[in-house]
């Protein structure tokens, strides 16, 4: 039955759905602030029933779901679990922590090379005596070609074919030669390898150095020509290895996109920050010399626009004194741009003057110390006859600090995820402490992410970064288990960092690029936290890639890693734990939190932009996927997840109150007893206090250390609240900004986070009620209470004077020690006094 409002005559029209959210491990009696907090996200809660695993809250919304979120049913259960794995790397199984004997953190893929590069005197098939040669490199059922040259006999293509050894059908390797032709390729000449002859390379050996073959007719005979070609057998250690046409990806030629799938590193722009401290102008010359002049200063860097405030020296020598922050990358491409413009009219504004500055020539800045100001000439355009002219006022000038800082952090990353800390500046950095070798193994169980020619198919791809480097491995084309073994090393600065892997399905192939709007879809990402690593041991897990949809989390497969972490300076890297995590000029000259969010999200925009300009391109929602762009914004399941992290978090102080609370309440006598005991010794013995409680640390630390985490963390669907998200709330986390969901659904919205900001308000107010309260004790607002109050503050301290501390600290203690059969039910008088004290709600509107 449907519980009327006050004044409503009829039950409302409104859709009802029902939210469950798992709450495993939680009392009845510990739920109380869960229902304070999630009651507020509804309109009317109806129903609550708690058992020992769930609580279902039912609720009304104002407006019906969308079709979409109604057909959603919620997902059978899947392993989202992390799973440790034992390959064989390099050829050596994992035995333990560590390995028997040296290895490498992939397993060896074995491959056949064929090195094309030349040919010469070839002759020519067609009628005019030209030739356009290719050559077309065939082992089994797979066939690499070369890009074909016309018109030329002696054809340059230095180009690398690799075999996997895995998909080798054939015994034979044939190297042809072919006159491209527009019915049929004619057939010049060719070369034969038996496999079995083919010598094998291990590096660090040299480049096996190619030789001139003759060619052959397909009978054997020998032709005129020569093809000059290395064939040998590697791995993927092998240095051709990254440049190489791949059996993998067949399918993909190379003029279709092979620079698409081959792996590639890539570094981020270095990023600094630029302080323009405008502090003011000088001899301005406004249009209307009959009014004040209101000046304010433009600045643009870029895509980056700031001004500052209006001048309240409404002269012609207005100040500011302000500082605009902005974000420059090396090599510096784009002037700094400033203008002093008059506010003539409400949304009319008159330029006074400009000035470019190059930021080749600004001052780079290591410290906290001034620098020295500067004298900048405006300059003025004057339109005359249609064409902007320009006039150089030397009078008109503005004075201002502008310096490159090169002792901050330029943050283009999570604060909770960085994987570098260091400053700008290559004088500052510290000696490395380490290095982190990360092995890409393969994945499996990948889920299709889109359709060719009829059939589903993914073509996946990792993106790793950790510092300034980011790595792309080779993209393996149709599989839904590929296999890429590739492994990757980077310095470590600082322990406390987050390595980040993302697999992406390369949407660029077979004419991808043509279509305009195609972009890389992502499979999913994961974090590893290299403080939570132990040292040189190799860590070989699958990890699975988890993906929030709006209909749901949902696992997208699972990738293989190995990862080790070695450290060479132990020392330097327990001194990092005593180091502050960011450079020393974010503390003493510190940014807002609204400069830094700024300021990160133009590094991110700049980030995004350069690497998208390499060949091939880290996409730009491949770099803001593994940036985490986007994660400020509003989640009520996210919402909630912190809220029980911070339940989590109190929950200890929350059980050593009940537990006193059971000590006082003498449900356990003996426990009490002992307590009490226990309580006489620290305050007879006070020089006991602090080493007892630092043993008792001490051996708490080391009884859990049998049961310490052996596996790195992972995604955790539960801690996130995402395995049981509500349709609507993801539906409201992958909306637009600004929104583009319908007027009714925003409305209800809307509402409800009224409803939550309600109480977070009364809570608010609550804490400002008791902390004026205390401050009321002296104000005398209340005489009598502040009389009362500085009477037991004289005669206290007189009591206090004449009794010993110890004798104090003991009756206290056993009062509150004291046996049930003494205690009231009614509140205590202090807390009473308390409570009538008087506060500033009575002056609130």
């Amino acid at each position: 039955m449907t519980q009327l409002c006050p004044g409503q005559t009829s039950p409302p029209r409104q859709h009802q759905y029902k939210h469950t959210l798992s709450l495993s491990k939680q009392s009845p009696s510990n739920l109380f602030p869960v229902f304070t907090y999630l009651k507020s996200d509804f309109h009317f809660s109806k129903f609550l029933s708690t058992n020992k695993q769930s609580i279902h809250i039912f609720h009304e919304s104002s407006p019906p779901l969308p079709l979409s979120l109604k057909m959603m049913q919620k997902p059978p259960h899947e392993d989202f679990s992390l799973k440790e794995t034992k390959p064989h790397l390099g050829g050596v199984k994992v035995t333990g922590d560590k390995l028997t004997s040296t290895y490498d953190l992939v397993e060896q893929m074995q491959y056949v090379y064929v090195r094309v590069v030349k040919a010469r005197e070839l002759p020519s098939k067609d009628i005019t005596g030209s030739c356009d040669p290719y050559t077309e490199v065939r082992l089994g059922n797979y066939k690499g070609v070369t890009r074909h040259f016309e018109k030329k006999t002696n054809p340059e293509w230095n180009q690398v074919f690799a075999f996997s050894k895995e998909r080798v059908q054939a015994s034979v390797l044939e190297v042809t030669v072919k006159d491209k032709d527009v019915v049929k390729d004619d057939f010049i000449g060719r070369v034969l390898f038996d496999l079995n002859e083919v010598p094998k390379r291990v590096p660090p050996d040299s480049p096996l150095a190619p030789q001139w073959y003759r060619l052959e007719e397909r009978k054997g005979e020998k032709l005129k020509g020569e093809l000059m070609l290395a064939v040998w057998w590697g791995t993927q250690a092998d240095e051709a290895f990254a440049e190489s046409w791949h059996s993998d990806a067949a399918t993909v030629s190379f003029a279709d996109g092979v620079a698409n799938i081959r792996s590639k590193v890539y570094l981020s722009p270095k990023l600094w920050y630029l302080r323009v401290n405008i502090i003011e102008a000088q001899d301005l010359i406004p249009t209307d010399k009959t009014r004040f002049p209101e000046v304010y200063v433009k600045a643009e860097l870029g895509n980056q626009h700031l001004r500052t405030r209006i001048s309240m020296n409404k002269s012609i020598n207005p100040m500011w004194n302000e500082d605009l922050m902005f974000v420059a990358a090396e090599p510096f491409e784009e002037p700094l741009i400033l203008s002093v413009e008059d506010r003539v009219a409400p949304n009319k504004d008159e330029a006074l003057g400009k000035c470019v500055i190059p930021l080749q020539y600004v001052e780079r800045r290591l410290d906290h110390k001034a620098i020295n100001t500067r004298w900048f000439n405006l300059e003025k355009h004057a339109v005359v006859e249609g064409e902007k002219k320009k006039e150089v006022k030397f009078a008109s000038r503005v004075h201002m600090r502008i310096c490159l800082e090169g002792g901050y952090h330029v943050l283009d990353e999570s604060t909770h995820y960085s994987s570098d800390l260091r400053p700008t500046a290559k004088q500052l950095w510290k000696s490395s402490i380490g290095v982190l070798e990360v092995g890409i193994l393969s994945a499996h169980g990948l889920t299709p992410m889109k359709t060719k020619d009829g059939r589903a198919t993914t073509d996946a791809y990792c993106v790793a970064k950790y510092g300034n480097k980011w790595i792309r491995t080779r993209t393996i084309v149709d599989s839904f288990a590929p296999k890429w073994n590739e492994q990757y090393t980077w310095e470590v600065f600082d322990p406390c960092t987050v390595v980040t892997i993302g697999v992406f399905d390369n949407c660029h192939l077979h004419g991808g690029d043509k279509a305009g709007g195609a972009k890389d879809s992502r499979i999913g990402k994961v974090r590893v936290r290299l403080s939570t690593l132990e040292t040189d041991r190799v860590y070989t897990h699958s990890y699975p890639l988890l993906v929030l949809h709006p209909t749901g989390v949902k696992k997208m497969g699972e990738i293989h890693l190995a990862v080790r972490f070695t450290c060479s300076r132990l020392l330097n890297m327990m001194h990092m734990y005593s180091h502050p995590l960011l450079p020393k000029m974010h503390y003493v000259h510190p940014l807002t939190v609204a400069q830094l969010d700024s300021l990160r999200h133009q590094a991110t925009q700049i980030v995004s932009m350069r690497l998208a300009r390499a060949e091939p391109p880290l996409r730009k929602e491949v770099v803001e996927y593994m940036l985490d762009v986007g994660s400020h914004m509003w989640s009520m399941r996210r919402s909630k997840a912190n809220f029980f992290r911070i339940m989590g978090v109190f929950g200890g102080l929350i059980a050593i109150g009940k537990w006193f609370d059971q000590i006082c309440n003498w449900k356990n006598p003996i426990t009490t007893v002992l307590i009490h005991i226990l309580f006489l010794i620290l305050v007879l013995y006070p020089e006991l206090i602090l080493p007892t409680v630092f043993l008792y640390l001490f051996l708490i630390g080391i009884w859990y250390y049998k049961w310490r985490p052996r596996n790195p963390p992972h995604m955790d669907t539960r801690l996130s609240c995402a395995d049981n998200a509500h349709p609507d709330e993801l539906d409201e986390e992958f909306d637009t900004f600004p929104t583009s969901r319908p007027p009714d659904l925003v409305r209800m919205r809307y509402d409800r986070l009224r409803s939550i900001a309600g109480r977070i308000q009364t809570v608010v107010g609550d804490l400002a009620t008791q902390g004026e309260r205390f401050q009321s004790l002296l104000s005398w607002r209340d005489p009598r209470a502040t009389a009362l109050f500085l009477i037991f503050c004289l005669v206290a301290a007189v009591v206090l004077y004449v009794t010993p501390f110890q004798v104090v600290t003991l009756i206290t203690g056993f009062y509150v020690l004291r046996h049930p059969k003494f205690r009231h039910k009614l509140p205590g008088v202090p807390l009473n006094f308390f409570r009538r004290l008087p506060a500033k709600t009575d002056s609130m509107l």
